[in-house]
């Protein structure tokens, strides 16, 4: 099988405040159903804030990288037989979270 990296901005999910123990449970609900499907590996929000960049040197600076258009918000590593069944659960994902979703998959590395 296949990794995929389902992901979405931070910023993306703009439903009002009120509604975030609905978007929650929701959510919870997808990675349940990924889990029991076997297909889940791992997932997270990621809290808003600013992130530090470590360049070749070593050298610590705030980021994110200028040339960065986006900051992931949150993401979830699923592994499936094919793109299809990937695109199937980030459209899951999608109607939990009230925002898109990005799918890449993830190159085979024999080392990790």
């Amino acid at each position: 099988m296949t990794r995929y990296l389902i992901s979405f901005d931070d910023g993306a999910m703009t439903f009002p405040e009120e509604d975030l123990p609905d978007v929650s449970d929701a959510s919870h609900r997808v990675v349940r159903e990924a889990k029991d499907a076997g297909v889940w590996v791992f997932g997270g929000g990621l809290r808003t804030q600013s992130a530090s960049i470590v360049a070749t040197d070593g050298t610590v600076t705030a980021g994110p990288n200028p040339e960065t258009k986006a900051v992931i918000g949150g993401f979830s590593i699923v592994d499936v037989p094919s793109r299809e069944e990937a695109l199937r659960w980030a459209a899951k994902m999608a109607v939990a979270c009230r925002c898109a979703q990005e799918v890449r998959e993830i190159m085979f590395d024999p080392e990790s």
